[in-house]
């Protein structure tokens, strides 16, 4: 079993991601922190127990590279994989230097985590197969098992910008109607509809009839993030 340690600062988010964990064959959670000081803490306390982190880069307290400098420099050998909404290319480059193995950016779909978890799994199935001296045919493959095959695309039309700001609205607001949703964020609600119900589609989001108001009921949509 690959021991699995979250850290993000925000709630809902290790709740999301502790049931995506939950869902995949061959992986336990054993231990989620709030702060990038705890989490190189828990790194180095628990190293027998924790196999992989997926760390945020941005905590109040710290970033993903602080916590990657301190625990390499104290011989920590834990696979990293970061899962952030920073985009910015020397932030990727200063993880991977630092070892992480990919850089999953917020948000995401279950089947993009899915896919990246179990080529993680992958690789470190090849790797223990492939103990002591290795051919390049198997460091080929260990390499490959990291790599996704294709990108998960969002149906057409949408955009993952567009779709991170109608996350974090129904988030922080739900549960919302499109209308409400496209009034704050300065969007079409014939637009914010569409997301809204790609969320839906993919469980994030419960979709429910609002009653109470003139006409036909309108539907409105709050956070469940599973």
């Amino acid at each position: 079993m690959i021991g699995v340690l979250l850290v993000d600062d925000d709630a809902l988010t290790l709740e999301l991601h502790r049931s995506y964990v939950e869902r995949l064959e061959g992986f336990e959670v054993v231990a989620e922190c709030t702060g990038a000081r705890a989490a190189a803490s828990a790194i180095l306390e628990r190293s027998d127990a924790i196999d992989l982190v997926l760390l945020d880069v941005t905590m109040p307290d710290g970033t993903g590279v602080d916590v990657l400098r301190h625990v390499r420099a104290h011989g920590a050998r834990v696979d990293v994989i970061a899962v952030s909404g920073v985009r910015e290319a020397e932030v990727v480059r200063q993880m991977v230097g630092l070892g992480a193995a990919q850089y999953l950016v917020k948000p995401f779909t279950f089947a993009m985590f899915r896919e990246r978890l179990e080529g993680y799994r992958e690789y470190r199935r090849r790797a223990e197969e492939s103990a002591g001296t290795t051919t390049q045919a198997e460091i080929d493959a260990m390499l490959v098992a990291l790599r996704p095959t294709a990108p998960v695309a969002l149906p057409k039309g949408l955009s993952a910008d567009s779709l991170e700001r109608v996350t974090k609205d129904v988030r922080e607001h739900g549960p919302v109607s499109a209308g409400e949703a496209a009034e704050r964020l300065g969007m079409s609600r014939v637009s914010v509809r569409r997301y809204l119900e790609h969320l839906a589609d993919a469980g994030r989001v419960a979709r429910s009839p609002r009653y109470g108001t003139p006409g036909r009921p309108e539907s409105e949509y709050a956070w469940r993030g599973v």
